[in-house]
């Protein structure tokens, strides 16, 4: 079972509204609403593979309630501590031509006894779970280093845990070594402290993470791939060019295909090639947390990979 944590999720709100600007009053010609988060996102992309998938984390409120039902509408198990505060929402405006415009809740509060709860809670479920995969940043109230307890918690498990999250929590994260990190280059510099102009900057930057005990440094670049350093190897990960709807869900669905991938133990290579194509199958559709198979199985065949020894 692939087991996902998702400690600030969201219902995320779309309005589809055409020649959006500021400072007027438009009727939306459509509107959604679906649950979401970065982890959220993941699990139902992992759903979607019919692999066995749970979420757990943190719900509150009505908007929680609304989480919840979405989830057992979709068939995905879940697990969350309750809170007092209301889970948050995000909206997002898109108009013409791909454009969007999002404005984002601050995330609920979760307190001292409620993250005690949720702690007890996940030692139980990481009993059950081959994977665990948390994405996204940290509701206030919640420590700096939670994540790196998650990761500590697993592997004492002997469980691997891939983490894809920014800043403090990302840094603090790598000091438990967790099994992959998925930052973007923004995320890197951040993490590195130092602006990087170059493919060899970052690979230095990743070679230094992997000397210190992640296993695998997935780097998303958004329009121009990826790299992935493993081992004495980087991988520089080549994508097609598509006419993108929604890019803000790729991340997530990336860290869908490599839960999956891994999951299923396929080969080092045609984990990345999956990993690669779900997130740039999702960039097509206006959902996050969606992909159609069969364009995702498409783009797998046009994904270029160059293995190159780190020197």
């Amino acid at each position: 079972m692939i087991l996902t944590v998702a400690l600030n999720p969201s219902i995320d709100r779309r309005y589809f509204i055409n020649d959006f600007e500021v400072g007027k009053s438009y009727m939306a010609y459509d509107v959604e609403y679906t649950p979401g988060g970065d982890s959220l996102n993941t699990a139902k992309i992992i759903k979607t593979f019919n692999e066995p998938i749970k979420v757990t984390g943190f719900c509150g409120g009505r908007s929680g309630e609304y989480v919840m039902e979405s989830l057992d509408f979709l068939g995905i198990d879940h697990k969350f501590t309750p809170i007092n505060d209301e889970t948050r929402s995000r909206m997002a405006i898109l108009s013409d031509f791909g454009i969007q415009t999002e404005i984002l809740e601050k995330s609920p509060s979760v307190s001292g006894e409620e993250v005690i709860e949720f702690y007890q809670l996940y030692r139980d479920l990481i009993k059950e779970a081959d994977i665990i995969c948390a994405s996204g940043g940290l509701p206030r109230g919640l420590p700096e280093d939670t994540y790196r307890d998650l990761i500590v918690m697993a592997k004492e498990e002997g469980k691997k845990f891939l983490l894809d999250t920014s800043g403090k929590a990302l840094e603090l994260g790598i000091k438990a070594e967790p099994f992959l990190i998925k930052p973007n280059r923004d995320e890197l510099e951040e993490l590195a402290g130092f602006i990087m102009t170059s493919e060899v900057e970052m690979v230095r930057a990743a070679k230094y993470i992997i000397e210190n005990g992640v296993e695998i440094v997935v780097i998303s670049l958004g329009k121009a791939g990826a790299l992935v350093l493993r081992g004495d190897h980087y991988y520089r990960v080549n994508i097609p060019n598509i006419k993108a709807v929604n890019p803000s869900g790729a991340g997530s669905a990336m860290m869908a295909g490599l839960a999956v991938s891994l999951y299923r133990d396929y080969d080092f290579e045609y984990i990345l090639r999956i990993a690669a194509a779900c997130g740039t199958a999702n960039s097509m559709e206006a959902e996050a947390g969606k992909i159609d198979m069969a364009i995702m199985k498409s783009i797998m065949n046009e994904v270029e990979i160059e293995k190159r020894l780190i020197w």
